[in-house]
């Protein structure tokens, strides 16, 4: 007979979520996820596998199981990490009860740094990091998404209300609610974050010597989401896992151990509302998701024998005049020649983490109206640059690595395109074909 009883919230069973541990695991999107020897695994329970599991490998429990490997650690990134993890949770209750807890709405005060409007969840999130960060004795600096400043943390007097502030060495960048104007729209937010180490002999003062850095000094970074479910995926330099909050138990569990981004996907995500003011090479990468054309040379560029320039303006419509073939290994959505589907959510969160697991590209290109681009290179692209690149994808500004980087200001600002290395390294090829055209 089938039992009436639901499941307790904080039952994990042997043969479900946590299984994903063994080292056949199957990734997301069609990639077999490779779990690194040392990685802790639960034991099932003796009364069997359909029982829940006891032995969770938490947050913690994960983090403090690589620092044992790494024999110079000394703990502080781990204790820095705790101190992220509980902001985490905080942000998550207070997104979940916005609607009842009179957080939503327009804060008071006018636009911040970022020229943006400013919600009560913001300026709440952003306390919560700041608090958090700053009493964990273990950063240096911190840079927030919604402070013009950065933040030196120094030593508080004895019997001060901060006595437990005090300075460590690492530098956290950090966006405390990435996507907040979707608050009141139910739609998927998140936290972002980077942490760099101090450089030796630096005392933690110089915002051009300890902060303005490329990503590719990054100790660790990752994004929290907040949506049908509280997740946190991390990478401290070794692959990235993902954990999922139990609200029960109030503790993040390890459940997508060793994340891989699919080399290939068949989603593109971008705001095509933008599509007037975008330059030739990302116009032409759109058109070929939307409507791929059949190969005009093999996949060496060399051309398919009959194909003159007359022919290609009536095969090829949406081919520049003069621009390199469509390659065969290129730009046909997998040999199918199927268009790719759009997927844009606006929370850059969310639509990095559904790419992350299905495949495909994100992207925010640079375009006429912000030649720059809009995403803030400190706390919102170099982690998430980071954590691609650990995962396995790739992540451009078109012509440039993103991780490579290094900002002129605290909240500078370029454009990316992210996700699968495949799809990836053909943008990168359309806009190296518009570099050429200019020569």
């Amino acid at each position: 007979m089938t039992s009436t009883h639901p499941e307790p919230p904080c039952a994990y069973s042997a043969n479900r979520v946590l299984l994903s541990l063994s080292t056949e695991t199957q990734g997301h999107g069609s990639t077999a996820a490779f779990v690194p020897a040392g990685t802790p695994r639960p034991k099932p329970s003796s009364l069997g596998p359909d029982a829940p599991v006891t032995d969770l490998i938490t947050l913690t429990r994960h983090t403090l199981s690589e620092q044992r490997r790494h024999a110079s650690a000394s703990g502080d990134l781990t204790l820095l990490l705790v101190s992220l993890q509980l902001s985490c949770k905080y942000v998550s209750s207070l997104v979940r009860r916005a609607g009842l807890a009179n957080v939503t709405g327009l804060a008071g005060g006018g636009p911040n740094i970022q020229g943006e409007k400013v919600q009560r969840l913001d300026v709440l999130a952003n306390e919560v990091f700041m608090n958090s960060l700053r009493t964990s004795g273990r950063a240096a600096v911190l840079v927030s998404e919604e402070d013009e400043n950065a933040f030196f943390v120094t030593a508080a007097p004895e019997g001060s209300p901060d006595a437990d502030s005090r300075p460590g060495r690492y530098v956290v960048c950090f966006d405390p609610l990435d996507g907040s104007s979707n608050i009141d729209c139910g739609v998927s937010i998140g936290s972002i974050f980077g942490i760099y180490r101090l450089p030796e002999g630096s005392d933690g003062t110089s915002l051009e010597r300890d902060v303005l850095r490329p990503g590719t000094e990054l100790m660790a970074a990752g994004y929290a989401l907040y949506g049908s479910f509280t997740g946190l995926v991390l990478a401290t330099g070794d692959g990235v896992n993902g954990y999922t909050l139990d609200p029960s138990l109030g503790e993040f569990i390890l459940t997508h151990p060793s994340m891989r981004i699919p080399s290939r996907g068949n989603i593109y995500s971008i705001n095509e509302g933008n599509a007037s003011k975008w330059g030739p090479a990302v116009t032409r990468w759109v058109n070929h998701c939307k409507f791929p054309e059949a190969p005009t040379a093999d996949a060496e560029g060399k051309p398919l024998a009959g194909l003159d320039e007359a022919t290609l303006k009536v095969t090829h419509p949406l081919r520049p005049a003069g621009s390199l073939a469509v390659r065969a290994d290129e730009h046909d959505n997998h040999g199918t020649r199927k268009p790719r589907s759009l997927r844009y959510v606006g929370s850059m969160v969310a639509d990095v983490h559904r790419t992350f697991l299905h495949g495909g590209v994100f992207a925010y290109p640079a375009d006429r109206s912000s030649p720059n681009g809009k995403l803030r290179i400190l706390y919102e692209v170099l982690p998430m640059a980071f954590l691609c690149e650990q995962a396995g994808g790739r992540c451009t500004t078109g012509l440039k690595r993103a991780l490579a980087i290094r900002p002129d200001k605290l909240h500078a600002r370029t454009g990316i395109f992210l996700g699968s290395a495949l799809d990836v390294a053909e943008v990168e090829r359309m806009y190296q074909d518009e570099e050429n055209a200019k020569k």
